[in-house]
């Protein structure tokens, strides 16, 4: 199993300078690699330049620029070229899907914020001082670089990324730790339904309360992108109002990632088997199709585009994506099972009686059979749905 590891660093000033030329050169190298790309296939031949033909081409342009490219570890650079080969690949495979291409773009500066190194010891080395109380990584044209190590790393360190977010620097740790020991058995199993007024409700009766951390600082937000607004392209002036407006994100991101992880993991410790439901996110927040005036060209009727975009807005802030593989990891690691089930009809259905119809939930948050009259909350009975489905597909599985 692998597990990833984020420890914040702690470079000195020189090195801050190092690490921001080492994101620049992978950026221009990232860059010119596209632009031949690019290029070669404009040519009249249509030539197609793939990862390998570039690779080979490193050792001759780290030798031209020992100064810039040739400071930097080989082995990350090959790793910042699979990037784009892997940008490109998901481009095909996106056009043979149907779906929207998007086409590899360039990146600046701004937006190239990580460097892989794809094993440890080659052009980096993690717990470089291992004699020294205290940690670090030795990055190749850098040197060794502090780290605040909150918890100790348990398993083989197999890769190594260093990330920049906004003014810090973090160090990310791919590791193998083998199998790791489950968790004892409790013997229990639940549903969940994931919701907006309740971030879940189980399928016990409890209820985990959502705890919208971007509507609490959405006027901060609105504030801070009011102001970035107003300034001049290029100033100084906007680039601190873009730092501002990057800091709340970041906090609520924190936040909506702490509150992911300590909710999973009860769920992991105290039930053995987990059914959710299988939500298609991207077609939940898709925008409503525009809908034109018979015979008036340019004119359209309402569509509810606004009120779907709250909606999008709600279910984006919430973060069930996020939740749900967050979840998956940590039951993985703790030997507990998870399980998806089609979600269709998991309010409706009477758990008492199984009557299924839409006059069962007359508001959102009630439900009251109309066949036998029972009543409950409707996440309730979704969560009580959803756990019989999946028993049931477990038995499937196993039969």
């Amino acid at each position: 199993m692998i597990r990833a590891y984020k420890f914040l660093l702690r470079p000195t000033v020189g090195q801050q300078g190092a690490l921001s030329a080492m994101l620049r050169d992978h950026c221009t190298l990232y860059n010119a690699a596209l632009q031949e790309r690019r290029d070669a296939y404009r040519h009249a031949s249509k030539t197609t330049v793939r990862y390998g033909m570039q690779s080979d081409q490193l050792k001759e342009i780290r030798a031209l620029d020992v100064d810039g490219q040739g400071r930097w570890s080989f082995s990350s650079q090959q790793a910042t070229l699979r990037r784009l080969e892997k940008a490109f690949s998901d481009f095909f495979r996106r056009i043979k899907e149907g779906r929207k291409p998007g086409y590899p773009r360039f990146r600046s500066a701004k937006r190239f914020d990580t460097v892989d190194f794809p094993k440890d010891g080659d052009g980096c080395r993690w717990d470089s001082t291992p004699h020294e109380p205290v940690t670090r990584v030795r990055l190749k044209g850098i040197g060794h670089v502090r780290v605040h190590q909150h918890r100790a790393v348990v398993g083989r360190v197999k890769t190594i990324s260093v990330k920049r977010e906004g003014k810090r620097w973090y160090v990310i740790l791919s590791v193998d730790v083998g199998r790791p020991d489950p968790l004892p058995a409790t013997g229990s199993a639940v549903g969940i339904d994931m919701g907006i007024n309740n971030f879940l409700a189980d399928s016990s009766g409890a209820m985990v309360p959502n705890p919208r951390f971007g509507t609490k600082v959405r006027e901060e937000l609105d504030g801070a992108q009011r102001a970035l607004s107003r300034c001049e392209r290029d100033s100084q002036r906007r680039r601190k109002a873009a730092e501002t407006l990057a800091r709340l994100h970041r906090k609520v991101r924190r936040q909506r990632l702490d509150h992911a992880h300590k909710t999973a993991l009860n769920l992991v410790r105290a039930h053995d088997f987990i059914a959710h439901e299988d939500l298609r996110i991207l077609n939940m927040t898709k925008r409503p199709a525009p809908k034109p005036v018979p015979g008036a060209a340019g004119e359209f009727l309402p569509n509810g585009a606004a009120a779907k975009s709250g909606l999008n807005r709600a279910i984006s802030e919430v973060g069930w994506g996020v939740f749900l593989a967050i979840l998956a990891a940590k039951a993985e690691g703790a030997g507990r099972q998870v399980m998806a089930v089609d979600p269709r009809n998991t309010s409706r259905r009477c758990p008492a009686c199984g009557h299924t119809a839409e006059e069962n939930r007359p508001t959102q948050s009630r439900f009251s059979c109309v066949s036998c009259g029972h009543t409950a909350h409707a996440d309730t009975v979704g969560a009580q749905n959803v756990l019989r489905a999946g028993l049931a597909r477990r038995e499937a599985a196993t039969a």
